[in-house]
């Protein structure tokens, strides 16, 4: 197994996702976006790849570029549904981040004719 594979299969999003203070005190926006998400049909188990971008407004935290790279392609090899890769990334963030604002947007590639996309607002989320 090369050095990449054995990261993203030893991956663990509770001791892996490495978070940094927030040095800044304005507000401010980061756009995070990441073209070659994988993740397996739970149903078919074909490949499904999309585009996830990101955009927060931080508050103490903000994420560390390599592991979330590493979460994300931590996806490779699961059998999940687009709404539920979606939702658990906002999940994840959101909880380790907890951002003033947090949006994400996974854009599905077309597959047998559909396209998904799915977004995740917290500025559109009732509270």
């Amino acid at each position: 197994m090369k050095y990449g594979e054995k990261e993203i299969k030893e991956f663990d999003v509770d001791k892996d996702l490495e978070i940094w203070e927030n040095k800044h005190k304005k507000e401010y926006l980061i756009k995070i976006t990441l073209p070659e998400f994988a993740c397996l049909c739970p149903r078919s188990g074909y490949p499904d790849f999309a585009t996830i971008y990101l955009e927060y407004i931080p508050n103490e935290f903000v994420v560390e570029l390599k592991a979330i790279k590493l979460y994300i392609n931590s996806f490779l090899t699961r059998h999940i549904s687009h709404e539920d890769s979606a939702n658990e990334i906002y999940d994840v963030l959101q909880s380790k981040l907890k951002p003033k604002s947090l949006k994400i947007t996974a854009d599905f590639n077309p597959r047998g004719n559909v396209h998904t996309t799915i977004e995740i607002d917290s500025e559109k989320i009732k509270k």
